[in-house]
């Protein structure tokens, strides 16, 4: 668990970063350090009891659920698969937007006869709910990027990863078929340091909301 004085904050690069920041301006903090250009991975802002730690994005729940840090900044597709435990999720930041889909070769949408279907992606809890869900036993194989490719070789049937424009898709010859989940970037926030620095964190959910424009 970090001080009881200070304030740790869990970003990962990219995207959810550079969207997180104007959220953060409305609450009174910015970053002094910059993560593209800075080696360091805890970075100061303008509070000296203010700090940022910068993470692999599926790792940002784990900080945040141990106590490392107190709020954190993930997508709902990395909080359904890590399962959302010892956290809070007090806020949709409506920021990096996408859909969590299944997708495969153009026009094979359709059943493969025989035997089960073979499923790509690093989404592998939320791949097997949602087959659990429609009663379908499926093979998940589990890859950590260019899922594109998987079908492509035969790898696997169908892949299940997030869909922004379609355009890589397209790219490569797949289509989206289901429809999973919409996703959206969460405020996320300790149990234990909502409880020992509440007065402090529910300032800072207060004026995210704000900024986001009451989002809950």
């Amino acid at each position: 668990m970090s001080k009881p004085d200070s304030l740790i904050i869990a970003l990962s690069k990219g995207r959810i970063y550079k969207e997180t920041l104007p959220l953060l301006k409305h609450a009174g903090i910015e970053l002094v350090d910059n993560p593209d250009t800075s080696r360091k991975l805890i970075l100061d802002t303008n509070h000296d009891d203010v700090k940022v730690l910068i993470l692999r994005a599926t790792d940002v729940p784990t900080y945040v659920q141990y106590g490392a840090a107190d709020v954190g900044v993930a997508g709902k597709d990395v909080l359904m698969e890590h399962g959302g435990e010892g956290l809070y999720e007090p806020v949709d930041l409506k920021i990096a937007c996408c859909k969590l889909m299944t997708a495969g070769r153009k026009g094979e949408q359709g059943v493969i006869p025989g035997r089960r279907l073979r499923v790509a992606t690093k989404f592998v809890n939320s791949t097997r709910h949602f087959y659990a869900s429609r009663g379908e036993q499926v093979e998940i194989i589990k890859l950590y990027g260019s899922m594109e490719l998987a079908p492509l070789v035969g790898l696997a049937d169908r892949i299940v990863d997030v869909v922004d424009t379609g355009n890589t898709l397209r790219a490569n010859g797949l289509e989206p078929f289901e429809h999973i989940a919409e996703i959206s970037s969460r405020l996320i926030v300790n149990k234990a340091a909502m409880k020992m620095k509440h007065a402090r964190v529910k300032v800072l959910i207060d004026q995210i909301s704000e900024a986001v424009g009451g989002g809950s």
